[in-house]
């Protein structure tokens, strides 16, 4: 005898409750229209459900193409074990935008509380799903996006449950609006990409439960080291704030505003190693937040103490005005600039948002095996230039090397 489920148990006592209310006084001369079976809509039973964390928009990427990059928050409501085997992206027409199968799924996917990564949801467990969704320019992104999902169940609970179902998840539209226009936040040569977008960085993985919801701030943020001639960004002993030669440089203002808040009061960490005992206010370090207008804040993190440039809150900021020093305060191993915009003056409680720089000259990129065989050393890293010149108007994805005007 198969178990029924308790969404099963759920949904068929809320039709009780609903046959036991007193119905609404009607008009008796009026003659009601019965239904007819085109109006009644088909009912789909959907043993884990979804939903988007934040409308999708898409971005012009130094890859020459047109991101979109977004979140699925997938929660399995059943008693029942189920296994993602696929996820479809489908535009409005039904045709696939991106196509995960099996253990592919596997890098972009988050299962709540399980301590290794896997496909496998247990009976009320959720998880996050990454979505990176290519298309060929603006003009080219779809009005919304849906999500066929197929999942095995164990055990399955027939007639309403089979072993393996599709379910049609989180229709969502697509935000047409551009992505921000705004000057790169550094000047210089060699800018090493290391955390962003498209990829689950960590960054991009950085989804933070926060007043009762998920936010991802840091869907769109980079972090950013700047290599010298040699490919490097440490010359000496990783624990020394000296080896970093780009420790100290002007952090510039993205575009013009007032600053809404700031901080200033937390000392350099030991580079070389990550820092324990943070409260979470102190993550970002010493910081400012900027109100760019259109409820776009920008957020400039890590920064070097004593408020070095004398900026206030409240104090209206120009497009390139230097207003702080590349630091290494708060939850960071190295000195570096942490950089994204966000839909709130919250760097934690809010979501990220998509932007592109003006100009920059793109000198650059680097593999994922050289980042990570030679991160802990600060390298040195191949810089391939195969794909080098100037820039506008687009994000620089995950392990470019940018050259910024002065």
């Amino acid at each position: 005898m198969h178990r029924v489920p308790a969404a099963v148990v759920l949904a068929a006592a809320a039709v009780l409750v609903l046959v036991g209310c007193s119905a609404p006084e009607s008009d008796p001369e009026a003659t009601p229209t019965p239904p007819t079976p085109a109006d009644v809509p088909e009912d789909d039973f959907t043993p884990v459900i979804a939903r988007v964390l934040s409308v999708p928009r898409g971005v012009p990427t130094t890859d020459g193409r047109v991101h979109i990059a977004y979140e699925l928050a997938l929660s399995n409501v059943t008693s029942q074990t189920a296994t993602i085997e696929s996820i479809d992206v489908l535009d409005g027409s039904g045709s696939s935008l991106e196509r995960l199968d099996g253990d592919a799924i596997v890098p972009w996917v988050a299962v709540s509380g399980a301590p290794e990564p896997g496909r496998v949801l247990g009976p009320g467990q959720g998880a996050l799903v990454w979505l990176d969704v290519v298309v060929d320019s603006m003009a080219e992104l779809p009005e919304v996006l849906a999500h066929d999902v197929t999942f095995g169940f164990e055990p399955g609970a027939l007639p309403v449950i089979s072993d393996e179902m599709t379910e049609r998840l989180a229709v969502t539209e697509v935000d047409p609006a551009p992505p921000v226009v705004i000057s790169p936040p550094l000047a210089g040569d060699g800018w090493l990409n290391g955390n962003s977008c498209c990829a689950v960085t960590p960054h991009r993985g950085a989804v933070n439960p926060i007043d009762g919801a998920y936010h991802a701030p840091e869907r769109y943020a980079i972090d950013y080291v700047q290599l010298d001639a040699d490919g490097a960004f440490v010359t000496g002993p990783v624990d020394e704030l000296a080896s970093y030669p780009y420790f100290g440089s002007d952090i510039l203002a993205v575009g013009d505003g007032p600053i809404v808040s700031m901080r200033f009061d937390l000392p350099e960490q030991t580079p070389g190693a990550n820092p324990t005992g943070l409260t979470l206010d102190e993550y970002g370090g010493n910081h400012i937040v900027q109100d760019l207008g259109d409820g776009v804040y920008a957020f400039y993190a890590h920064l070097q103490p004593d408020n070095p440039m004398r900026v206030e809150v409240g104090q209206e900021l120009e497009r390139g005005q230097a207003i702080a020093l590349l630091g290494n305060t708060g939850n960071t191993d190295s000195p570096h600039l942490h950089f994204h915009l966000m839909d709130s003056p919250s760097p934690l409680g809010s979501n990220g948002i998509p932007f592109v720089y003006d100009a920059f000259e793109l000198a650059g990129e680097i593999t994922a095996d050289d980042l990570f065989a030679h991160l802990s050393d600060g390298g040195p890293f191949t810089v391939s230039a195969s794909e080098s010149g100037k820039r506008e108007d687009l994000y620089p994805l995950w392990l470019t090397v940018t050259d910024y005007p002065g």
